[in-house]
């Protein structure tokens, strides 16, 4: 098993950076895909960014290209979603996910484990 436990959300105004955590604990693995999805009120779940073993295989969602950057310190079993330039859409609560395949796809019925997610505000 594997235990996921995000951090780091809150509420920020439009422009603003937030940098998340995900710390990992149990069977975990460099090996694992890591990722990051988000819901916002009355919408489903959708992919925001992933990362592989290697730090060269990380992909983002349209939306949030070029704002977002997601890292992983292996050492620490810890991912990290830096989130800058904020908007009003990228409310949400934000979920940690890892992938024991390696793959990080962006359907989230791939993902084996879930955190429970932590809330992020964008205020005007």
């Amino acid at each position: 098993q594997v235990q996921l436990v995000e951090s780091g959300g809150g509420l920020v105004q439009a422009g603003g950076s937030l940098r998340l955590s995900c710390a990992a604990s149990g069977r975990t693995s460099s090996d694992y895909a890591m990722a990051w999805f988000r819901q916002a009120p009355g919408k489903e779940r959708e992919f925001v960014a992933r990362t592989r073993r290697s730090a060269a295989y990380t992909y983002y969602a349209d939306s949030v290209k070029g704002r977002f950057t997601i890292s992983r310190d292996s050492a620490k079993n810890t991912v990290y979603l830096q989130m800058n330039n904020l908007q009003l859409e990228d409310t949400a609560v934000y979920y940690c996910a890892a992938d024991t395949t390696g793959v990080g796809p962006t359907l989230q019925a791939r993902y084996d484990y879930w955190g429970q997610g932590t809330q992020v505000t964008v205020s005007s």
